[in-house]
């Protein structure tokens, strides 16, 4: 099937074919009637097939233009990066549409976010909290919000945005159409869909937690962090082959270790995204690695939904992640648009739990290569990696919050106050003799007598 077999109008065919898009992906094809028809709707496929194109042509098929101040499409996305993309690629289909949307995330002026909405949009792409807020401020209208998109609804919930979500779902009209798209399925997502979908449609291209077929996935077993990146610098030195290279890390603490180790190695050719960092300096890190600037982008879990980066060569798992849905949204950063992808992964022995959780979720195992001879193996560990010591017959228990802490101490007898009420002065006056001043109420009747 071309797109010229759905049923689009001619601004939408004009903006694809400016795009290079013919052919839909299969979930693209699969979705359009379904959204297009007013039914709530689940969708899942592998990360990479364009879910983003797969609900917005059916809406913007069916988005009339009015002159109203209140938004009518609201789309509900994990990150800042993801509202800034989502956006991105709205624009680039409603280029010849007379539509109005507009982005509004934290960590910024929300003022300026303020002004934007109270000019009047159709379609709102917002993180939970800041829509929310904006909400609250009553700036934001949701009155008119006749279809909901969810996009990365897992990793929202991972994040700790359930209650924002319960929030954000009393105050939308009860009569409205919700669509979900996802990569994987979990049970507090099913949970979801369960509470606030009405008899949903699901579209299942490939079941939950299915790899692509055209990433090639590929793992090491290391000992530690410091012969993980004796591994790492060996495989980044062939720049020909590593040309566009995504690195996943645990945490941000790690995320900053990395980094600066990398920046020895290879200065000024990496740089490094994850939340501590300002909204300017994470945009700033993935448009340098967008346009090539940059050749190695170190990132966190956070950072792996949704981020369409074309011509990622490698994803390397520097670390293994505890869940394996956020494996499979990693790996998705490669292999983009049925091109080829690779993807390498790195566990010691404390993260072999996590492999197996990987790979019974893809119901494959991933094939296993040799450290190269020429790769030293270090000794050295860094501080999580070694072990806690304990004394033997002084094992450290486990500490009540709500114990005093070292600084608390019990006053003694002599230092203890009693409050006695007013009469208190009268007390301390008599103990120290203080002179009779002016200021004293009893002073001229006391002189009379």
């Amino acid at each position: 099937m071309t797109f010229q077999e759905l049923n689009l109008n001619t601004p939408l065919y004009n903006a694809l074919d400016d795009l290079g898009f013919t052919t839909p992906t299969p979930i693209q094809e699969e979705s359009f009637n379904v959204v297009a028809s007013g039914k709530d709707v689940v969708g899942i496929a592998q990360t990479g097939t364009g879910k983003t194109l797969a609900y917005m042509l059916p809406i913007l098929r069916n988005l009339k233009y009015s002159q109203q101040d209140n938004p009518r499409v609201l789309v509900l996305v994990p990150t800042r990066e993801l509202v800034v993309q989502v956006v991105s690629e709205i624009e680039k289909f409603s280029k010849y549409i007379n539509n109005r949307v507009l982005g509004v995330y934290g960590g910024t002026n929300i003022n300026t976010q303020k002004q934007a909405v109270a000019q009047g949009q159709d379609i709102i792409v917002a993180t939970p909290g800041r829509l929310y807020d904006l909400a609250v401020s009553r700036v934001l209208q949701l009155k008119s919000i006749q279809k909901l998109v969810i996009d990365e609804v897992d990793v929202m919930l991972d994040l700790g945005f359930r209650h924002q979500l319960m929030n954000i779902f009393d105050i939308l009209p009860p009569r409205r159409q919700n669509i979900m798209f996802s990569a994987t399925m979990t049970l507090d997502v099913d949970e979801l869909i369960t509470d606030f979908f009405t008899s949903p449609a699901k579209i299942s291209i490939a079941v939950s937690g299915t790899p692509l077929e055209n990433i090639k996935q590929e793992r090491y077993d290391v000992p530690n962090f410091y012969t993980k990146v004796n591994l790492l610098e060996h495989l980044l030195r062939d720049t020909d082959e590593f040309s566009k290279v995504l690195i996943f890390v645990a945490y941000k603490r790690m995320a900053d270790r990395l980094f600066d180790q990398l920046e020895e190695i290879f200065p000024n050719e990496s740089c490094v995204i994850h939340s501590n960092k300002t909204q300017n300096y994470r945009l700033r890190s993935i448009e340098q690695f967008r346009e090539g600037e940059n050749r190695l982008l170190v990132a966190t879990d956070v950072m792996a939904r949704g981020l369409d980066i074309e011509g990622v060569s490698h994803v390397i798992n520097f670390d293994t992640p505890d869940y394996p849905e956020n494996y499979m949204h990693r790996i998705g950063r490669t292999g983009r648009a049925e091109k080829e992808g690779h993807s390498i992964l790195m566990s010691t022995e404390a993260e072999k739990e996590g492999l197996e959780r990987i790979e019974e979720l893809m119901q494959m195992k991933i094939e296993t290569l040799a450290i190269p001879e020429s790769v030293e193996i270090s000794t050295e560990l860094i501080e999580e990696e070694r072990p806690q010591i304990r004394e033997r017959n002084n094992p450290i228990k486990k500490r009540d919050e709500d114990a005093p802490g070292p600084a608390f101490h019990e006053k003694s007898e002599k230092n203890s106050k009693e409050n006695l009420g007013g009469s208190y002065k009268f007390k301390i006056a008599a103990k120290y003799k203080k002179p009779k001043t002016r200021g004293d109420k009893n002073y001229n009747r006391r002189n009379k007598k």
